[in-house]
């Protein structure tokens, strides 16, 4: 990147709001937001974002795409990249003792042993839920699979654990549990952070330990669809079991190898691409 491009960049993420844009965004990379849920989720005045949003795409750091009547604002992954190689190899000039951090995770990790996977939406008792029980029976060893919601449910939505016992799921171990069990030091580790629904992404969360690489699954609240009484009661969660089954059964498909961070982060980012291409067809 040149001084010129990157000197353009940090000028305008030295506002508060236009930095908060870009970590939202980045929170649901690769999909998309409309301005009125940013300036929803942020707080802020419809005329206010704009500016933002124009300054940050006139420096390449966002692009804009159009899905019918509604504009998509998102992050430039290969803009993000470039200036935060900047920063670290530039004008950091890789220092060891800068990358250190960052790195460990990578140079660290026992590549035999199973990626940790953490799934959080808002409640945990219906997408999270169905997408633990199903990543530990798809993983296969693999991967670990656990759950969490930003502000808890009492336990499992019923119908939830109906689809899972419908489909050879264990069930009787699933529990609904705040994000709490797994911050602080002395919580597990994740390796892998995935969102099930906006309302988590869009949430300012404390980071979780070991830098965990992280992903936004988007999909409807299946608890919160309108009841058709032509259709079978458990429709919506029978849907969602199905969304999740697809994006899982790919994300463990043999092909994986070797098993390592970039890797994974690559096909966490193609799972959601194509499901959003599937959605918009």
């Amino acid at each position: 990147m040149e001084l010129k491009s990157a000197a353009s960049a940090f000028a305008a993420l030295g506002h508060p709001d236009r930095l908060a844009v870009l970590r939202l965004l980045m929170r649901f990379a690769p999909r998309g937001q409309r301005p009125t849920e940013i300036a929803q989720i942020l707080g802020l005045k419809q005329n206010t974002l704009s500016h933002h949003l124009a300054d940050l795409a006139a420096t390449g750091l966002l692009q804009v795409t159009r899905q019918g009547r509604s504009l998509y604002y998102s992050v430039n992954l290969t803009m993000a990249e470039g200036l935060i190689g900047y920063l670290a190899l530039d004008v950091g000039r890789a220092r060891p003792e800068l990358l250190a951090p960052f790195t460990q995770p990578d140079i660290l990790r026992d590549i035999n042993a199973p990626f940790r996977v953490l799934f959080l939406c808002s409640g945990n008792s219906a997408r999270s839920i169905m997408a633990e029980a199903l990543l530990r029976d798809l993983g296969k060893g693999r991967f670990l699979a656990f759950s969490a919601g930003i502000q808890p449910c009492a336990a499992p939505h019923p119908k939830a654990l109906q689809i899972l016992q419908e489909h050879g799921h264990t069930v009787a171990d699933l529990r609904s549990k705040n994000t709490t069990e797994f911050q602080g030091e002395a919580a597990q580790q994740m390796d892998v952070v995935i969102t099930v629904c906006d309302r988590a992404a869009a949430r300012d969360c404390p980071p979780l330990n070991g830098y965990p690489i992280t992903a936004h699954w988007g999909m409807p609240d299946p608890a919160g669809a309108p009841q058709d009484p032509t259709r079978d009661p458990a429709y919506a969660f029978r849907e969602t079991y199905v969304a999740l089954r697809h994006r899982l059964e790919e994300l463990t498909s043999s092909s994986l190898s070797p098993l390592d961070r970039c890797n994974l982060q690559t096909r966490l980012d193609r799972i959601e691409i194509s499901a959003l291409i599937k959605e918009s067809a």
